[in-house]
């Protein structure tokens, strides 16, 4: 199935390949921490899942997917899609919201925001603008049922990645990590909040990659092609995808670029 969600840097359209090296490994659980839209998850199904990602709004967002779709579903498409009913859901303060409340908040900023952006500032307040006609309608509730059935396969968590990993990573699991691009020539900040992986992380990712293979579980690092990349693939098997690149939001500014698949297995895709 689809995810429901609209989300900046997306990899859908990489997905088959993703899916290839799931199929090829034969893995027992499925762990994402940087979880996002978590596409790959909802396209291949699996059957025990670990989701992280450190946007807790996020993850509250996916808990009440789960526990609630049909309630959920309801209160987001009884708001109207108009440009100012989204500034005036935009300018309300979610530390003042109940969980569910704010579940809606972010799943309705979500389908009509400026490209599928999650962005904040440094007080950590949303600040993407109305995206307009073309960011559609909301799913069918058919859509949420699914996810909240899949969901039930999936611990939630919002933690560091790093600490995600060493609580939950073992024997015969698959992990894939698409971390927010951090290269050294351009931070691509238009997507993620101020406190969002960056450049001094990506040792820490190293480090992650050598735990991971450690504990006897796959994982395959979906990243963009830079200096930084190098660093990752040291050691491990590399394979290349243009991919395009959509986080500008405007045709002019959208590019073909090069993904890099890094992984501590063999696959084909």
């Amino acid at each position: 199935m689809d995810t429901i969600l609209r989300w900046a840097g997306s990899k859908r359209k990489l997905l088959p390949s993703l899916a290839d090296y799931w199929h090829t490994c034969e893995a027992t659980r499925y762990v994402e921490p940087f979880a996002g839209s978590a596409a790959l998850f909802f396209a291949i199904e699996p059957e025990q899942a670990v989701l992280n990602d450190v946007n807790r709004e996020l993850i509250s967002a996916y808990r009440a997917l789960r526990r609630t779709p049909k309630k959920l579903y309801d209160a987001v498409v009884s708001i109207p899609k108009s440009e100012t009913e989204y500034y005036n859901i935009r300018s309300l303060d979610p530390t003042q919201m109940n969980v569910f409340d704010r579940s809606v908040r972010f799943l309705y900023l979500n389908r009509n925001c400026f490209n599928g952006i999650y962005r904040t500032n440094q007080q950590g307040v949303f600040n993407v603008p109305y995206g307009g006609a073309r960011t559609g309608g909301i799913p069918q509730y058919e859509r949420f049922k699914s996810a909240s059935k899949l969901l039930r396969n999936a611990n939630l968590e919002s933690k560091d990645f790093s600490d995600l990993v060493n609580q939950y990573v073992r024997n015969g699991d698959f992990v894939y990590l698409d971390p927010p691009y951090a290269v050294s020539n351009r931070r691509i900040f238009r997507q993620y909040s101020a406190n969002t992986f960056g450049i001094y992380d990506v040792d820490r990712l190293t480090e992650v990659l050598e735990l991971i293979n450690n504990r006897g579980a796959y994982f395959v690092v979906s990243y963009a092609q830079s200096p930084e990349t190098k660093k990752v693939a040291q050691g491990w098997f590399v394979k290349r995808k243009m991919a395009q690149r959509n986080v500008a939001g405007f045709a002019e500014h959208r590019r073909k670029a090069v993904e890099v698949f890094i992984s501590n297995f063999e696959a084909e895709i």
